[in-house]
C-alpha cells in the first residue's frame, strides 16, 4: 500500500464523514424549527431587510432567553 492509495482511502472516508455531518446538521435545523425553538426563515431575511431602523429578529439575546427557560 503506497501513499497514493492511502490518500485515496482517506479522501473517500473524509468525504463520507462530511456528508454525514452535513445531513445531521440539516436534520437538526429542521427538527428545531418544527419544535418552534427558532424560525430560521427570519434569519434568512436579514440580508434582504438590512436597514438601520428595521426590527430585530429576536427581542432578547439567546443567552437571556435560555436562562429564563431554565428557571421555569
Amino acid at each position: 500500500m503506497d501513499i497514493r492509495e492511502l490518500q485515496g482511502y482517506a479522501s473517500f472516508f473524509m468525504t463520507v464523514f462530511l456528508v454525514v455531518m452535513l445531513y445531521g446538521y440539516i436534520i437538526y435545523l429542521y427538527r428545531s424549527e418544527k419544535k418552534g425553538e427558532r424560525d430560521y426563515e427570519k434569519y434568512g431575511n436579514i440580508a434582504i431587510d438590512d436597514e438601520i431602523d428595521s426590527t430585530p429578529v429576536e427581542d432578547k439575546p439567546a443567552s437571556q432567553r435560555y436562562k429564563e427557560e431554565n428557571k421555569k
